[in-house]
């Protein structure tokens, strides 16, 4: 197959519990930890404060970095479901000047790191209109830009909407050291598409111009939350007695295949309290770190049937007989839509259209 029919597919599996989400997997018994968790509603905590933590090293940021942010004090009541990551920058020319043919693509800052990891000593491996336009999403059509006149930007992504943990799990959280550990990508030609500034011809390639991208700032911004002293008191008792508390949420895998057109994939699962409950299928065509093509976007590869093979069963029970080409593609939005309502169990609002 020549390279530029490779195609990449990104399988992405979520493991739950087999009936709701209130009865997902517990953590390993080993994990003794003195914690414990308390809604915060209203009337139930005095008020939280937004502490911004920053990394060990705030010099430079710089690619295949490791970037680490903790917060060190354990006899903290932390709220990590509602923290978010802060990032500031800029996009230039290596020489500095402004850029004039390159752009940020969606989600660009989820581009420029490689890895991401939550630590509450245990590792977990991972990722709505403003709110998501101010953590980098533009706007489908991407006609958006997240930079200014002089080439600046500042996000503010919430960890709900990249780690499993944060998403889930809505609770506070005391007595435990908190962990973020982020891995800068190898290069930025994902976070961003260009504009040749002189074209192709017969003898000579394409030319670009020249762009770093300036991370200035990140920081974890995390609520600091101050329980009443009826819930404070309650929280003490609790600790005091030295029981271990489960924290129950859904993770993800991912899983990408570099070649296709066909592929069997296989997955395991270790034990019966986790088990794979949603699939996400996309493909890719030639558009990794190639500086024309949007990394964000996805093909559909002209397919026609996709199965999902699950304890003897397969879904959907028929055949989609998909035709892209004739636009007839329309139980693949179908599945589109209801994912929302399944996975988030709340109404059916989707931001696409056929």
């Amino acid at each position: 197959m020549s390279k530029s029919h490779q195609s990449s597919a990104n399988v992405k599996n979520a493991n739950t519990a087999k009936d709701s989400v209130s009865k997902k997997p517990r953590l390993k018994s080993w994990w003794k930890i003195t914690c414990i968790f308390f809604c915060c509603q209203n009337g139930r905590n005095s008020h939280y404060e937004i502490h911004a933590h920053q990394p060990y090293n705030v010099s430079s940021y710089n690619n295949s970095d490791e970037i680490r942010i903790s917060v060190q004090h354990q006899d903290l009541c932390l709220l990590p479901s509602a923290s978010s990551l802060y990032v500031c920058g800029r996009l230039t020319k290596a020489d500095g000047t402004l850029v004039k043919n390159t752009k940020f693509v969606n989600n660009a800052v989820c581009h420029m790191f490689e890895e991401i990891r939550y630590v509450i000593r245990v590792s977990i491996n991972p990722s709505r209109s403003l709110i998501i336009h101010n953590a980098g999403w533009l706007d489908v059509e991407e006609k958006e830009n997240l930079i200014n006149s002089e080439g600046y930007f500042d996000i503010s992504i919430p960890l709900s909407m990249f780690i499993c943990f944060t998403e889930d799990y809505c609770k506070v959280v005391v007595n435990v050291k908190h962990e973020i550990i982020l891995i800068t990508s190898r290069n930025d030609l994902n976070s961003v598409i260009q504009t040749p500034t002189k074209v192709a011809t017969a003898t000579t390639a394409a030319e670009y111009e020249d762009f770093k991208i300036e991370l200035m700032k990140i920081e974890w911004l995390m609520p600091y939350v101050v329980l009443s002293n009826q819930h404070k008191i309650r929280m003490l008792s609790h600790i005091q007695k030295g029981k271990s508390i489960d924290m129950s949420f859904r993770s993800w895998e991912l899983y990408e295949y570099p070649l296709l057109p066909r592929h069997v994939w296989t997955g395991k699962t270790s034990n019966q309290l986790e088990k794979p409950r949603f699939a996400i299928l996309g493909f890719q065509t030639n558009r990794k770190e190639v500086k024309e093509i949007n990394a964000s976007r996805f093909d559909h590869c002209n397919i026609s049937n996709v199965k999902l093979f699950l304890n003897s069963q397969y879904y959907p029970y028929g055949k989609l007989n998909l035709d892209i080409q004739r636009n007839q593609y329309v139980m693949f939005c179908d599945m589109y839509a209801n994912f929302q309502h399944a996975y988030y169990d709340k109404s059916i609002e989707p931001m696409l259209k056929k």
